[in-house]
């Protein structure tokens, strides 16, 4: 799968322990709108995904969250590579965490089943959002996100996110819509 960014914190130790979590990406069109993952909690948006976990496909993990985080059924025929985004940085709990994010375009039914929220998803207020390209950049870089907004993470992953978009715009997957 091409690279598609590479993001290096350089706030890390090479000597020291390491983490790994590969996860995946949903990348969800239908027309001019996204299919994204809102925080009505932090008013934030991110594509649906979440790890692989062990002994699962990428392809299986990717219908697993969508329909986990959104209540999307995801069509395993339509889905495609987009491309990598490898996240290097000083973990929580080990010295350097290194996080793939697989991203994959895909399509999903129009039925909506209930999501299978974990706790801090619940927490955080997961909602599915068709939303336009200009209005998710808008929201993660220019509006305040509660408490989450002096995290690192926090800052990192709306960024990423919004790069993500602008990629998407640029390369003719996804509408420049305001």
């Amino acid at each position: 799968m091409r690279l598609l960014y590479e993001f290096d914190y350089k706030d890390y130790r090479m000597d020291g322990t390491i983490g790994r979590r590969p996860s995946v990406r949903a990348v969800i069109v239908n027309g001019d709108k996204i299919a994204m993952v809102y925080s009505e909690k932090h008013d934030y948006y991110t594509f649906p995904g979440g790890g692989i976990d062990e002994g699962e496909s990428h392809t299986d993990a990717l219908i697993r969250e969508v329909r986990e985080e959104l209540g999307l059924e995801v069509i395993p025929e339509t889905i495609k590579e987009y491309g990598l985004v490898l996240r290097k940085e000083k973990g929580f709990f080990e010295d350097l965490f290194i996080q793939e994010n697989f991203f994959y375009l895909c399509k999903a039914g129009e039925t909506v089943v209930p999501q299978k929220l974990e706790d801090y998803e619940q927490e955080e207020e997961f909602t599915l959002r068709w939303v336009s390209s200009g209005e998710a950049i808008e929201t993660n870089r220019y509006h305040e996100h509660g408490t989450i907004s002096n995290k690192i993470y926090a800052q990192r992953m709306v960024e990423r996110e919004s790069q993500i978009i602008e990629k998407l715009i640029e390369e003719g997957c996804v509408a420049d819509a305001p």
